[in-house]
């Protein structure tokens, strides 16, 4: 900690990183393991926080984060949209395919970034907010993907007519992305995807990921 940082900041932030990296709440006693500060401090750290509604308590004491965490995050998308389009429209006019970038929502796929090529006589129309189940389409698939195997990187995802007819798509996941679950895709007309598309989608997710870090 310098002069110039605050402490108390520090601690609530530290708070809302080790909720979001549990599925099941922590505990006072928990909590003041892993910050190494008394349980009085704990105990004021998320009573603040709850004001807030940045985190929650259940009936048993488990502190949780808070509904107040969403609000926030829908602020993020414009930051990750503005963040990927280089790399989107390198990969749509390299391709000459609607790429895109997809992030979770809830249980839904939700496109928040397209990029179209400029070059070619037709392509696929894909709008941002587009919606989808995560077990249909390359994106989510490719999120699922992730999710199965946390410790290694899964490729790309590559589908066909799953979501309109006649299209086929690639995706890979965004990876090492705190925060961020998503994934950087393409979708085309044709009846397969060809060979070389599947490695530059994997270069252009990690491109994303390397600006969102």
């Amino acid at each position: 900690m310098t002069a110039e940082t605050s402490q108390t900041l520090d601690r609530g932030l530290r708070v809302l990183k080790l909720l979001a990296d549990t599925d099941h709440g922590l505990t006072v006693t928990e909590l003041s393991l892993r910050l190494g500060v008394n349980r009085t401090v704990v105990y004021r750290l998320l009573a603040t926080l709850e004001q807030h509604a940045l985190i929650r308590r259940d009936l048993g004491g488990r502190a949780r984060v808070g509904l107040g965490v969403l609000r926030l995050g829908r602020q993020v998308h414009p930051l990750v949209r503005e963040a990927a389009m280089p790399a989107l429209r390198s990969l749509a006019e390299d391709i000459g395919a609607t790429a895109h970038l997809t992030l979770v929502d809830g249980a839904d796929a939700l496109a928040v970034a397209v990029v179209e090529p400029t070059w070619t006589d037709y392509h696929v129309a894909y709008r941002a907010g587009f919606r989808h189940s995560l077990d249909r389409g390359a994106a989510g698939k490719a999120i699922l993907a992730a999710r199965q195997h946390p410790m290694a990187d899964p490729g790309y995802t590559l589908t066909h007519g799953e979501l309109e007819a006649g299209a086929c798509g690639a995706a890979a996941p965004l990876l090492g992305v705190t925060g961020v679950e998503g994934s950087v895709g393409v979708v085309m007309l044709a009846e397969a995807v060809p060979e070389r598309v599947g490695p530059r989608v994997v270069d252009a997710a990690r491109e994303v990921a390397e600006a969102l870090r």
